[in-house]
């Protein structure tokens, strides 16, 4: 399959990472040519750290997969546009409106994980419009969330099931919605833990060890905030509170670490120090 992943970040790159592993071509479409660089430079990180980890099936596939990564705009034959650009509805019908005409035939993905995709969708080529969210790290994590609303051609949908299934991994079908399924329920939970944290009744690591052993998630959800980013959680956040009222509203807690700067991971600090 020839694929596109626009928006070459945490999340691009970890889909470009999943679709090459899995033999299909890649072309990863970035803003500019610095960006690109970079964004390349990621895609074969990720790989070479798979490779390390045996995740791979041989010594020195890294490279081998790394020659079906084209960084370049979309070949007019892709079957796939899968988009990992910024939480921003106009941005994304920029990228996936871009790729409409330079793909025809593509199905076009968004891997939003939470922004409507009806409106995404609006003034684009709906039938050929869904949800395909992935979930960090991409190569790892074993859910995608096929979302679809009520104009999507189903054979569309049914493709895009095969080929996240064909990569190995498990899907849920969820109806166009805030939030969805996941970031709905993740989201509520994590604004409960911060405020839980603002309240004083827990530390953040007694909080996180709770979920961990008691429900037995993976990671806790402070850590999983962290690790998503702060400000990322708080847009999330508010666009669920706008759309479906004040259970969502975000903490104060939270609000003064993103103006503080302290997103998590990636700036080494949030809930916990990196």
């Amino acid at each position: 399959m020839k694929a596109v992943v626009i928006g070459g970040g945490t999340m691009g790159a970890g889909i470009a990472h999943l679709l090459l592993a899995h033999d299909h071509q890649v072309w990863l479409v970035e803003a500019d040519a610095e960006r690109a660089h970079a964004a390349f430079l990621g895609v074969k990180a990720s790989l070479h750290r798979a490779e390390a980890k045996g995740k791979l099936k041989y010594d020195g596939q890294a490279d081998e997969l790394l020659a079906n990564l084209t960084v370049a705009e979309p070949p007019e034959d892709a079957e796939l546009v899968i988009e990992a650009v910024p939480e921003n509805v106009p941005l994304k019908q920029k990228v996936l409106g871009d790729a409409a005409a330079k793909c025809p035939n593509a199905i076009l993905a968004s891997n939003t994980s939470s922004l409507s995709i009806s409106e995404i969708a609006a003034g684009l080529p709906g039938e050929r419009v869904l949800g395909m969210h992935f979930f960090n790290p991409v190569p790892v994590q074993q859910l995608v969330e096929l979302v679809h609303h009520e104009g999507v051609d189903p054979a569309n949908v049914a493709k895009a099931r095969t080929w996240a299934e064909e990569m190995g991994k498990t899907v849920i079908e969820v109806r166009d919605s805030p939030g969805f399924a996941t970031s709905r329920l993740g989201v509520a939970v994590g604004m409960e833990a911060i405020r839980m944290l603002e309240e004083g009744v827990a530390s953040a690591a007694d909080i996180d060890t709770g979920m961990k052993l008691g429900y037995r998630w993976p990671m806790g959800p402070l850590e999983l905030t962290d690790l998503v980013g702060l400000d990322v959680r708080l847009a999330i956040a508010e666009h669920l509170a706008a759309q479906l009222g004040p259970r969502f509203d975000p903490p104060q807690l939270l609000r003064d670490k993103v103006a503080r700067n302290e997103l998590g991971k990636k700036t080494g600090q949030g809930f916990f120090s990196w």
